[in-house]
């Protein structure tokens, strides 16, 4: 009698993902036994909860089958008390799995950006930090197809375009470092996986609390969607996800391919080849020179694009356009100049 669906569910995803992640660095025909590399690490980003432990026990199942080794990192936010006693947790149980090796990483969350924002880019620093010490070939997360939803919603509801509508990637990160094998899966999936395999899972008190915008978004927003119009809302904006994507990855490379036609000799944006090209390629564009030039991306909103792309179809002698990073966007003589203040 085979696995339960969910646990076969999970473990599908996870193969597909290591088989992947496998053929990338498989070494070539005619590198020598003592050349080659050793076994590619995998790490899996673990929380304790019911989509992370899923997640972990489907890699502690099916890496050691494909030659790969497996291990987990869990992050101590540090925000709640008790958290450090949990985070030690965590570890025992990845080590029980079998995973090695297997680390518990302390963080300090900032301010910026909001609590959410700030908890993100602190996890993600030190998940960056700790596979580059590990050498790892990935870090496996455990963001479902309700996290894809909400995360649609999220950015449809700050207007930032298709790109913030293609939600999350199911390849992402330095070189490919972040893999998302459960996108296609739903949070309850994962949790039934944990409970057929007696797994111990930890609900964090943050995903039920008011006060944060996906918590809300999550028990209150997706199910008014859902009894105004019917089920089948989330598996309709994860496929607005990926549908986005796809356009906004044909838009970006289109931008890139004609930036360089739109450039002077010295490398000046020329307002007047700009204005011909689609308002959507053209903003890429745009927004592509204010980060080169020192605009954070993360803090660069659509509004900050509107603005200098007025430069370019709204000309009448306006002044120059200050966005994030003390970055100014002005037009001299038919140039677009974006370049630090």
């Amino acid at each position: 009698m085979g696995p339960h669906p969910a646990v076969a569910a999970i473990r599908l995803a996870v193969r597909r993902v290591l088989h992947d992640i496998l053929s990338e660095h498989t070494p070539t025909t005619d590198q020598t036994a003592h050349e080659r590399p050793p076994s590619p690490l995998v790490l899996v980003a673990c929380s304790g909860g019911a989509d992370s432990m899923a997640l972990a026990s489907a890699l502690a199942f099916e890496a050691p089958k494909l030659g790969i080794r497996a291990g987990g990192i869990t992050v101590d936010h540090g925000l709640q008390p008790g958290s450090g006693m949990r985070a030690e947790e965590v570890v025992l149980r990845l080590r029980e799995l079998g995973l090695d090796p297997v680390e518990s990483a302390t963080v300090t969350v900032g301010r910026e950006g909001g609590p959410e924002a700030a908890a993100r880019d602190a996890r993600y620093a030190a998940l960056d930090a700790a596979a580059v010490r590990l050498d790892a070939a990935a870090v496996l997360l455990g963001h479902t197809r309700d996290d894809q939803a909400e995360t649609v919603l999220l950015g449809l509801a700050r207007g930032s375009g298709i790109r913030s509508l293609s939600g999350m990637a199911a390849v992402s990160g330095a070189g490919g470092r972040y893999r998302r094998p459960f996108l296609q899966l739903d949070r309850q999936t994962a949790r039934k996986a944990c409970m057929v395999q007696s797994l111990p899972v930890w609900d964090d008190p943050h995903n039920a609390d008011p006060a944060y915008t996906r918590s809300r978004l999550r028990h209150e927003g997706l199910p008014a969607l859902e009894k105004a119009l019917g089920k089948g809302v989330v598996e309709a904006l994860a496929r607005t996800a990926q549908l986005s994507r796809d356009d906004a990855d044909a838009l970006d490379a289109w931008a890139g391919q004609v930036e360089a036609s739109v450039r002077d000799a010295a490398g000046r944006l020329e307002c007047d080849k700009l204005y011909v090209l689609p308002p959507a390629v053209r903003r890429r564009i745009l927004r592509r020179a204010a980060i080169e030039a020192g605009a954070p991306a993360g803090s660069l909103f659509a509004r900050h694009i509107e603005e200098v792309d007025r430069l370019i179809t709204g000309w009448r002698g306006q002044g120059a356009i200050n966005l994030p990073g003390k970055v100014i966007a002005q037009r001299q003589g038919g140039r677009l100049v974006i370049r630090q203040g």
